[in-house]
């Protein structure tokens, strides 16, 4: 409960921040804010999100961490299914704080009704939509490639046996990460490559006025951003491992991930 608390909180941040920086620049018309903004905040967002849990549960903040830390850091399987709950709540909850500090500047945009697609759309404010040219096949095949690249820096960033970041700025380079997918691959879909960070602020707009329109929106784009990342996780972890982890000299009692660090400190 105390690590799945944490992950709650963390990925709670993560969403407020980051889904308050579409709400202000949809809602403003860019007025008062931009893409640039847009790419900037989320990347400050997983840097307060992961500073605000990494202490007590690693900071996962996204269920296609937690599985790929499963199968190739012997994080405890046990403890992936609360971890990925605490995940998708704490995204539900920073998409209502969100909702509810901005719920009149949504009326005053949208005239009080929600819509999923057009002029006045206001969705995609919280959950990720395909551009109209991406098929289903091309925004699953962006969803594999953004996180593949974010586990596998991820892997980088705390793998101590190569040269990585100290442990407090460890996660500056994994918001910067974030940062990087968002300016370099987030066209095409919005750059969810997160299960937690698009269901859960998805399932929060069907019930707050939306409707179910946000699930068949896309073609059924919902289910790319749950599948996908979970995907690319473990293909960019795997990657990793192969190129880099597996080539490093043997070492002793070095602990290189910071889940295990946390394991060992909590013993």
């Amino acid at each position: 409960m105390r690590e799945a608390l944490a992950e709650f909180f963390g990925t709670a941040i993560l969403l407020t921040f980051g889904l308050g920086v579409v709400a202000q620049t949809v809602l403003s018309s860019n007025g008062a804010g931009s893409p640039l903004a847009i790419h900037l905040c989320w990347g400050l967002a997983v840097i307060l999100g992961v500073y605000a849990s990494s202490g007590v549960s690693g900071a996962h903040l996204n269920p296609a961490v937690t599985l790929a830390l499963a199968l190739r850091r012997g994080f405890p399987w046990s403890r992936v299914g609360p971890y990925v709950i605490a995940q998708f709540l704490g995204a539900f909850v920073g998409a209502a704080i969100v909702y509810v500090t901005y719920r009149e500047a949504l009326g005053a945009f949208d005239g009080g009704v929600r819509q999923v697609l057009g002029a006045q759309a206001t969705a995609g404010i919280f959950a990720t939509y395909p551009a109209a040219y991406l098929s289903t096949v091309g925004g699953f095949v962006d969803q594999v490639v953004g996180t593949a690249l974010l586990v596998a820096m991820v892997f980088a960033i705390s793998d101590e046996r190569n040269a990585p970041p100290t442990a407090s700025l460890a996660p500056v380079f994994v918001g910067l990460t974030v940062m990087a997918i968002g300016m370099g691959f987030g066209v095409n879909a919005g750059y969810a490559i997160n299960p937690a960070r698009d269901f859960g602020p998805r399932l929060f707009t069907a019930l707050a006025g939306w409707g179910g329109g946000v699930f068949t929106a896309g073609n059924g784009w919902w289910w790319v951003p749950v599948v996908a990342p979970c995907v690319g996780a473990v293909l960019g972890g795997t990657a990793y491992d192969v190129c880099v982890r597996s080539r490093h000299p043997a070492t002793t009692n070095r602990i290189a991930d910071p889940v295990q660090r946390v394991e060992r400190k909590s013993r």
